[in-house]
């Protein structure tokens, strides 16, 4: 057995059934949930655990359940539920310079879960190219999100300022993330080579 079988993900480790994949969906929602509120305030796009949250849903379930996941989660909380960062929710959401991150935190999701379905899990210099790449993904839709609402808003929206605002503050934060999960897919991915051979 290879570390990581092409086409499957750690969730098909899991019996196969529309229960369980439902429940690996409200999983997948609830951590990026509960990440979402390790949390450093910034204006107007706070620093979360979201990303990694992300990153670790769309890897561990693939890209279809990594995506309704995720898809879960911005419904859920335009919806009211307080799962945003700071607790926060509610249909006013969109309203936020921060929720274009959430939009792209969808195709995030299904795009490191299509890279986890094809092997790219199974070394961790794969890992991370992978997940760096979803990474970039939640920018290119919420950097536009943020100068429209940030001119929507009668504020600064040039380059420089959307830059400095809705990209610069995370590069570190997402480099160290990234790092983090493309550690720990492989070791999951030996774990189970392992138990398979110890039965």
């Amino acid at each position: 057995m290879t570390v990581q079988p092409h086409g499957r993900v750690l969730a098909d480790l899991l019996p196969r059934s529309a229960a369980t994949n439902a429940a690996l969906v409200v999983g997948g929602t609830a951590l990026v949930g509960v990440l979402a509120q390790v949390s450093v305030p910034l204006w107007p796009v706070p620093i979360t655990g979201q990303t990694l949250g992300v990153i670790l849903v769309g890897a561990s379930l693939g890209a279809r359940r990594g995506a309704a996941s995720l898809a879960l989660y911005l419904v859920g909380g335009l919806a009211g539920l307080p799962i945003f960062a700071n607790f926060t929710g509610g249909p006013l959401s969109v309203m936020k310079p921060s929720f274009g991150f959430v939009i792209g935190f969808v195709i995030a999701a299904y795009a490191i879960g299509w890279f986890a379905e094809h092997n790219w899990g199974a070394t961790f210099w794969k890992s991370l190219a992978a997940f760096s790449i979803g990474s970039v993904i939640p920018f290119l839709v919420g950097v536009p999100y943020l100068g429209l609402m940030l001119g929507h808003l009668g504020q600064p929206n040039d380059l420089g300022t959307l830059m400095a605002l809705g990209v610069t503050p995370f590069l570190l934060g997402g480099a160290i993330k990234a790092l983090l999960a493309a550690g720990l897919l492989p070791l999951c991915w030996k774990a189970v080579r392992r138990i398979d051979r110890a039965r």
